[in-house]
């Protein structure tokens, strides 16, 4: 089987001659993406550099978290547990609160303002042993506070303050903020949100590292992938199997064409929440100074019954992000009775078809298409994806002239609704 992702270009409507426009700024743009100079990319040399005492210390934690308790409750929104929640998704069963084949459960609380949803889980976790992760560089975090302050109160009822505080663990920030303040007086074992990574190229550091290890997902084969694909830059044999910098022109190419949403779509419902994650890395990266592709996330074939009539003939002003998944994990045969065309075949063969259908529809229309092949849903290809679309985003930010590493318009909303709070 082949060990890279795959990228296929040929329906992308973008010629060779048209890329070479952007050659001089990837140059520039690659240099200083690997200078170590740029603010907030401490990311880019992680998977060849990470500290092994650390991921040893994370796996040690998760295997104490998972003696510890039948529950796990990742507390946190946005890159403190989106990229978390989509490797967990794509590699776990979401039944029984991801659970396969021994505790603990693993819920996700603080990523909504909702009373019914946090309502409701309370329910779900009655009678169990429970254990809380929170996540957050400051601690102030509306949504992340919130679901904390209750869940911690249902901690300490059920435990005590002592026995609670041993069940409660903080990623946050070294030295500074509430988190880290309320971390130190309480005892909580902690570990550190890194001060030049940013919370969403963050799915590689302990905030998602110690959530993916709780799940019993092998964390060394998570970073194994991503190193990989961090090597190429040493390596022009492994180079050509990469395609950073052609992906990030070929949208900016596209983008001037018009093409101003790109649609991630995938046929598997195991990338729901990669897709979620990758909205979050090119929306919050790119969506600066009036610039930015809107990255939006569809769920073949589930969503063409919806939004299929729009794809084929509606305003064309958005090109598609395949992301197929070869060999699938699991499959079944259909039965006779579903009639002489389909009896027989493999569903998976069935949804294999309906890519390569959809593909030639939206062609034969005038939509650019890129797919991606990804051999298979294990954790070694998904750091590879990690690593590889945090990287194309870093490039895609640079080409646009923007900085893809901040995000100053989320505080407006902030502020307008404490306003609102105050009265």
């Amino acid at each position: 089987m082949n060990r890279f992702i795959d990228l296929d270009f040929t329906r992308s409507l973008v010629e060779e001659k048209e890329l070479s426009r952007y050659e001089n700024q990837l140059k520039i743009s690659n240099a200083d993406l690997w200078s170590g100079r740029e603010a907030f990319t401490g990311w880019v040399n992680l998977p060849l550099s990470y500290d092994k005492d650390e991921v040893q210390r994370i796996k040690e934690t998760a295997e104490k978290i998972r003696k510890q308790c039948q529950v796990f409750i990742v507390i946190g929104i946005g890159g403190s547990y989106l990229g978390a929640r989509a490797v967990i998704n794509a590699l776990k069963t979401e039944e029984d609160g991801y659970r396969v084949g021994g505790p603990p459960e693993i819920y996700f609380a603080g990523q909504n303002l909702s009373g019914t949803y946090h309502s409701e889980l309370i329910e779900k976790i009655k009678g169990k042993d429970l254990c809380l992760c929170v996540i957050s560089k400051s601690g102030t975090t509306t949504e992340s506070s919130i679901a904390f302050s209750i869940l911690k109160d249902e901690v300490y009822k059920k435990y005590g303050r002592d026995e609670g505080n041993r069940r409660i663990y903080a990623i946050t920030d070294a030295e500074k903020g509430i988190l880290r303040e309320e971390t130190t007086r309480e005892g909580y074992d902690s570990f550190v949100v890194p001060d030049d990574i940013g919370g969403r190229y963050s799915v590689l550091t302990a905030v998602g590292l110690l959530p993916i290890a709780v799940a019993g997902i092998d964390i060394d084969k998570l970073l194994e992938g991503a190193a990989l694909a961090a090597e190429t830059r040493l390596s022009s044999k492994r180079q050509e199997r990469f395609y950073f910098s052609t992906l990030a022109a070929t949208r900016l190419a596209l983008l001037e064409k018009g093409k101003a949403i790109e649609i991630f779509e995938y046929y598997e419902p195991k990338l729901q929440y990669f897709a979620e994650w990758l909205k979050q890395l090119f929306g919050e990266s790119e969506g600066k100074n009036g610039k930015g592709i809107f990255p939006a996330a569809l769920q073949f074939s589930t969503d063409l019954h919806s939004m299929g009539q729009f794809l084929q003939e509606g305003n064309q002003i958005f090109f598609e992000m395949v992301l197929n998944v070869v060999n699938p994990q699991k499959d079944l045969i259909v039965p006779e009775s579903a009639g002489s065309l389909l009896a027989g075949k493999s569903m998976n063969a069935v949804n294999q078809a309906a890519v390569k259908g959809v593909m030639a529809a939206h062609e034969a229309v005038g939509v650019p298409i890129i797919k991606l092949d990804i051999p298979e849903l294990t954790p070694y290809y998904l750091g590879q994806m990690i690593y590889f679309f945090e990287t194309v985003c870093a490039l895609s930010g640079y080409l646009m002239g923007v900085n893809p590493f901040d995000q100053p318009g989320v505080e407006n909303y902030k502020s307008e609704m404490r306003k609102v709070l105050k009265g």
